[in-house]
Formats: structure tokens, C-alpha cells, sequence
């Protein structure tokens, strides 16, 4: 009698891995301009998971997203946030993953400046990415990069949408000719 081996199907399991990215803002005034980064994101068929997480106002849900964003399949943090603009810095300070920080020039900010320099001045240890004020188009692009880095379908996208930005400008010289 001859007993063949049982394959089991776990040893051929392919676990296909789907990134999304978590988009949070201070309030929903700002949504307008994290409307570009949400935009740039669904362009590139990433995930988005949109939500307001006030550091000041929500600290309990600020502190439950940013501790556990990991773990419900985020693989970076776009937050958005006007004046102190605490957000992006307490998020970052919570979590293990890439934080991008979109300072927003708000209707109590001093010309943005407040908040460029709360995103953009962290302490060593705490990294976050920080775009121009009102960035969140290249806050966008950026976390698409990151994904990209181990996402060849994303990747491709990138590539595609910076080589149709190289000919939007080559299409615009020649007007000038």
C-alpha cells in the first residue's frame, strides 16, 4: 500500500496585501485642502480612510489612532491641522508609522507660519515629513511614494503620473514657441 503525503494549503497561501492611508485633520475646515490629498490617493486606487481627530479638542480618539492605526491595515498617516497644529507631531509621537504633516493656514493662524513650524520643528526621535502650507496634494503624492516602494502596481501609477507631468511641461513649451 503506498500512503501519498497531504499537501496542506497553507504552504501555497498567498496573502495579498491592500494599502491605505489614514487622512486626518484637526477640524473640518480643513477639509478643503486635505480634499487633494484624498483626490491624489483615490487617483492612484489607494485606500483612503478619512476622518477629523482634534488634538486639542478629541484627545482620547487622537491617542486610540494613533496608537492603533497599524493595526487596523494604515501603512502611512496624512494630518492635516491649522495653527498650533499639534496633530501630526502627537500622531507621530503615538505610532510606528510614516507621518506626513500638511500644515493648513487656518482663519486664527499667523499666515500659516504657526503651523508650518509646529509640523515642521519636531524633536529628534519623532519624525514627521512636512509639505508646504496647504500641501496636501504632495502630502498625497508622498504616501503613494512610500506604498509605491513595496507596491509595484502603485509604483507603476507613480511613474506614469510623473511622466505625464514631464510632457504637461514639454506640451507648454512648445506654446511658447
Amino acid at each position: 500500500m503506498i500512503i501519498f503525503g497531504v499537501w496542506s494549503l497553507e504552504f501555497f497561501k498567498i496573502e495579498i496585501y491592500m494599502s491605505k492611508v489614514g487622512v486626518i485633520m484637526g477640524s473640518k475646515s480643513d477639509l478643503p485642502v486635505m480634499q487633494d490629498a484624498i483626490d491624489i490617493l483615490k487617483g492612484f486606487d489607494i485606500e483612503v480612510e478619512v476622518d477629523i481627530v482634534s488634538a486639542h479638542r478629541t484627545p482620547e480618539k487622537l491617542f486610540d489612532y494613533g496608537k492603533n492605526a497599524h493595526t487596523r491595515g494604515f501603512s502611512v498617516i496624512v494630518a492635516g491641522a491649522g495653527g498650533a497644529a499639534h496633530l501630526p507631531g502627537m500622531i507621530a509621537s503615538l505610532s510606528p508609522l510614516p507621518v506626513i504633516g500638511v500644515p493648513v493656514k487656518s482663519s486664527n493662524s499667523i499666515d500659516g507660519w504657526d503651523s508650518v513650524l509646529s509640523i515642521l520643528q519636531m524633536p529628534g526621535g519623532v519624525p514627521v515629513a512636512t509639505v508646504a502650507l496647504n500641501g496636501a496634494k504632495n502630502a498625497g503624492i508622498l504616501a503613494a511614494q512610500i506604498i509605491g516602494a513595496h507596491d509595484t502596481c502603485v509604483l507603476d501609477k507613480i511613474i506614469a503620473y510623473k511622466e505625464g507631468l514631464k510632457l504637461k511641461v514639454n506640451e507648454s513649451a512648445k506654446d511658447l514657441k
